[in-house]
């Protein structure tokens, strides 16, 4: 009885470590890439899968979207401003035979990538384009990235440009010309403003000139707002012919 027992448990050990090593369950977002004695031999899962035991081997891979945030960039702009930049990158396995061969550990080739991909773009442009076309550079970021991850079976779907962060002697000197602009715009305003008074000033005065009578209604008008506002004094309006006439003296002879 005893001797049966010695027999039976350590075989009943080795049948449990060789279900536990061949049978293996896979989630609906996982994907298992299998080689055997070595040689890729296919992609497996979702769900149950048997492997040979010490035959065949696997190595999982996520099918989920991955956020990656890209560390901060020390860029130089084109009109030779220094910025930091950092981004954050959204991504997925779309092959997952191509991102286990072809590569040898995806997640850091892709952060490296996506580095240098974003000092190279953003080197490109001025600062302003940087701080106003930020959707455009985000999309020109992620259409580099994709072409050149596509061989690693990764497809990058969106690449997001977080913060760019400016010097204390940049933030100043961006005020400055803020403010410089926003005097300039109130100056053609007020400019643009008197043009458009001095038009309507001169039409209304070719206008009077043309009726005496609508001129003298005019100074009618004018005594009745100075009356209006409780003034102690009251100007009379003098017309201009009468002081030209007075000026000539009266006529010879």
């Amino acid at each position: 009885m005893l001797m049966n027992l010695a027999f039976y448990v350590p075989l009943a050990f080795i049948v449990v470590v060789f279900l536990a090593a061949a049978i293996k369950v896979l989630r609906e977002y996982q994907r298992a890439v299998v080689f055997t004695l070595g040689r890729f031999t296919g992609v497996r899962g979702p769900g149950l899968i048997i492997l040979v035991p010490f035959v065949q081997q696997m190595v999982r891979t996520d099918l989920r979207t991955t956020v990656l945030d890209v560390p901060p960039q020390d860029v130089i702009s084109h009109d030779n401003v220094s910025v930091r930049v950092n981004a954050v990158i959204y991504f997925r396995i779309v092959d997952p035979e191509k991102a286990i061969i072809q590569v040898e550990d995806f997640l850091n080739a892709t952060s490296q990538l996506a580095q240098t991909t974003l000092r190279s773009v953003l080197g490109k442009h001025e600062l302003d384009e940087m701080l106003a076309e930020r959707d455009k550079l985000n999309d020109d970021i992620q259409e580099i990235l994709d072409s050149q991850t596509a061989a690693w079976g990764i497809k990058v779907a969106n690449v997001e440009i977080k913060q760019i962060e400016l010097t204390e002697s940049m933030i100043r000197a961006i005020a400055r010309q803020a403010e410089a602009e926003r005097e300039r715009r109130a100056k053609v305003i007020n400019a643009a403003g008197e043009q458009q008074a001095a038009a309507k000033l001169l039409e209304a005065a070719e206008i009077l000139g043309q009726r005496p009578e609508a001129m003298q209604l005019r100074y009618l008008g004018s005594l009745n707002f100075i009356a209006g506002e409780k003034n102690s004094t009251i100007v009379f309006p003098f017309p201009i012919e009468l002081a030209q006439l007075i000026k000539r003296g009266p006529a010879p002879g």
